[in-house]
C-alpha cells in the first residue's frame, strides 16, 4: 500500500550524512578561528577576519545545499553534459584571463573575493563521468567506451596542468577507484599506478638499477603467474651472460662506445621478439601484458626528465626532491612541512586548548587556515581531536559508498563513488602532506579549509549525492 503521508524537502534525505557534514564544517570554522584570531584586534566581528568571512561562506553553502535538495534528481542527469562543457569553458577562461596565485593561473578575482573554477569542474566531471558510464550497453572494458571515459577525465586534466595547478589535476586520478569499482580490468589499473611509481623511483635509482629491477619484476611476476620458475631463471642467466659478452666485444672493437647498461638494454629489447613468439605459440597472454609494460616503461622513463625539468615549476621540483630526501632545505622547501610536524607533535594527546597553540598563534606554520588547517587541529585538539576529525571524514566517505551501493540506477551509484573518491583523495593528500608522508600539493581539507569556492563546491558535490540518494529512498519508502 502506497503512503503519501511524508513529503517535503527532507523526505528521504540521509540525515546522518547531513549531520556529519554540519559537524565537519563547524569543526573547520573553529579551526579557522583559532588559526586566524588576532587578540589585538579592536573589531573582533569585522568581516576582515578570515573566521568572519568563513561564516559568510558557510551561510551561502547551506543555502546552496537547500537549493540542490529542491531540484529534481532528473535535472542532474540532464544537466551533466552542459555542466561539463561549462566547467571546461571556465577552466579555459581561467587559463586565458584568470589571475595567477602561487604560480597557478587558476583563479578569478572579484574585488576581495577569489573563485577557483577547478573546484566546480570536479563536480561537472563527476556528473559527466556518471552520465557516460550509465548509458545503456556501456561496458568499461570495451575499448571504445573506455576511450570515452578517458576523454572525459583527460580534457579537464590537461587544462588544469596547463594552469600549473598540478595538485588539483592529480585529484582527477581518484576516478580510477570508480572505474575499478565498475569492473575495470585490474590489469588496466595496475599500469597507471606503476607509471606513477616509475616516475618517483626514476629519481632514486640509477638507470642500470632501474633496468635490472624492471627485468626482474617482469620476469619473476610472469614466473609466479605461470609457475615456470626454472626456465625463467635460465632466461635471466642467458640475458645477463649475453649482455656481458656484448659489452666485452664492444670494448675490444670500439672502446668506450657501449657500456654494460646499454648492452643489457639492447639484449633485453632484442629478446622481446623471441619472448613474444614463445608466448604466442604457448598461448601465454600474461607474457604479452608484461612485455607491453616493459616496453612502455622504457618509452616512458626518458620522458621523466622532460616532465620534471620542463613542465613542473621550480617550487614543485623542490617539494618532490625534498620529499624523496634528495635535497634538504629546512628554511626553504622543507620549512612548511617541518613546522607542520612540530605543531602537530606539540599537541600531544589532549592538545593545548582553543587559541593556545603557539606554532599557530605566532605564525610559524604558513597557510595555517587553508592547506595546513590540520595543524591547528593537531596542536590545539591533540591526538584525540585529530582522531575525531578524521573519524568524521572517514564515516562520511563510508556513508557515501553505502549510498552508492543502494542506488537503483547506475548514474547515482557512479556519482556517489566519484564523490567518495574525491573526498578520500583530498583527505589522504592533505593530511599526508602535513605529517610529511606526501609532497606538498596545495590541496584543501574538505569542508574545513578556509575558502568560499572550495566550501561551496564541496557542498554542491556532496548534496547532489544526497539528493540522488533521497530519490532512491523516497521510491523505496513509498512502497510501504
Amino acid at each position: 500500500m502506497t503512503s503519501n503521508r511524508h513529503s517535503g524537502i527532507f523526505y528521504g534525505v540521509d540525515l546522518w550524512t547531513v549531520l556529519l557534514y554540519v559537524l565537519i564544517v563547524l569543526a573547520g570554522w573553529v579551526s579557522i578561528t583559532s588559526a586566524s584570531f588576532d587578540e589585538g584586534s579592536a573589531e573582533l566581528f569585522s568581516f576582515s577576519h578570515f573566521y568572519m568571512k568563513q561564516l559568510l561562506w558557510i551561510g551561502m553553502a547551506w543555502i546552496t545545499a537547500l537549493v540542490v535538495l529542491l531540484l529534481d534528481e532528473r535535472f542532474y542527469h540532464m544537466f551533466a553534459y552542459p555542466a561539463y562543457l561549462g566547467g571546461i569553458a571556465l577552466l579555459l577562461a581561467a587559463l586565458l584571463f584568470g589571475r595567477e596565485v602561487n604560480g597557478a593561473k587558476a583563479w578569478f578575482e572579484f574585488g576581495s573575493f577569489r573563485v577557483q573554477p577547478v573546484e566546480f569542474a570536479k563536480i561537472a566531471t563527476a556528473l559527466a563521468l556518471a552520465r557516460v558510464m550509465s548509458e545503456y550497453s556501456f561496458s568499461i572494458n570495451r575499448a571504445g567506451d573506455l576511450f570515452r571515459v578517458g576523454v572525459v577525465i583527460c580534457i579537464p586534466l590537461f587544462i588544469i596542468i596547463l594552469q600549473n595547478d598540478t595538485g588539483s589535476g592529480v585529484v582527477l586520478g581518484s576516478f580510477l577507484f570508480v572505474l575499478y569499482r565498475e569492473g575495470l580490468n585490474k590489469w588496466l589499473c595496475i599500469p597507471v599506478l606503476l607509471i606513477a611509481a616509475l616516475f618517483i623511483v626514476s629519481f632514486l635509482l640509477s638507470p642500470m638499477t632501474l633496468l635490472v629491477t624492471l627485468i626482474l619484476v617482469c620476469t619473476l611476476s610472469e614466473a609466479m603467474m605461470n609457475g615456470m620458475w626454472r626456465s625463467r631463471i635460465i632466461f635471466l642467466a642467458v640475458l645477463a651472460l649475453a649482455s656481458i659478452l656484448l659489452c666485452a666485444a664492444a670494448a675490444l672493437i670500439a672502446p668506450g662506445k657501449l657500456d654494460l647498461y646499454h648492452s643489457l638494454l639492447i639484449v633485453s629489447l632484442l629478446s622481446i621478439v623471441g619472448v613474444s613468439v614463445y608466448a604466442y605459440r604457448s598461448n601465454l597472454r600474461n607474457i604479452f601484458i608484461l612485455v607491453c609494460f616493459f616496453v612502455g616503461s622504457m618509452i616512458f622513463l626518458p620522458t621523466t626528465d622532460y616532465i620534471f625539468n620542463s613542465i613542473l615549476k621550480e617550487h614543485q621540483r623542490d617539494r618532490i626532491l625534498s620529499f624523496l630526501g634528495i635535497i634538504s632545505d629546512p628554511l626553504g622547501s622543507d620549512y612548511n612541512v617541518n613546522q607542520a610536524k612540530i605543531a602537530i607533535g606539540s599537541g600531544n594527546f589532549w592538545g593545548k586548548g582553543f587559541l593556545e597553540g603557539t606554532q599557530i598563534k605566532y605564525g610559524f606554520v604558513p597557510e595555517r587556515h587553508t592547506d595546513f588547517i590540520f595543524c591547528t587541529v593537531g596542536e590545539e585538539w591533540g591526538f584525540l581531536g585529530a582522531v575525531v576529525v578524521l573519524s568524521l571524514l572517514c564515516i562520511l566517505i563510508l556513508r557515501l559508498m553505502r549510498m552508492g551501493e543502494r542506488q537503483q540506477e547506475p548514474f547515482g551509484r557512479i556519482y556517489c563513488y566519484c564523490v567518495a573518491a574525491i573526498l578520500l583523495f583530498h583527505v589522504l593528500v592533505n593530511v599526508g602532506m602535513t605529517i610529511g608522508l606526501m609532497p606538498v600539493m596545495g590541496i584543501p581539507l574538505p569542508f574545513m579549509s578556509y575558502g568560499g569556492s572550495s566550501l561551496i563546491a564541496f557542498t554542491i558535490l556532496l548534496f547532489i549525492a544526497v539528493r540522488l540518494d533521497a530519490s532512491t529512498r523516497q521510491f523505496s519508502l513509498s512502497k510501504f
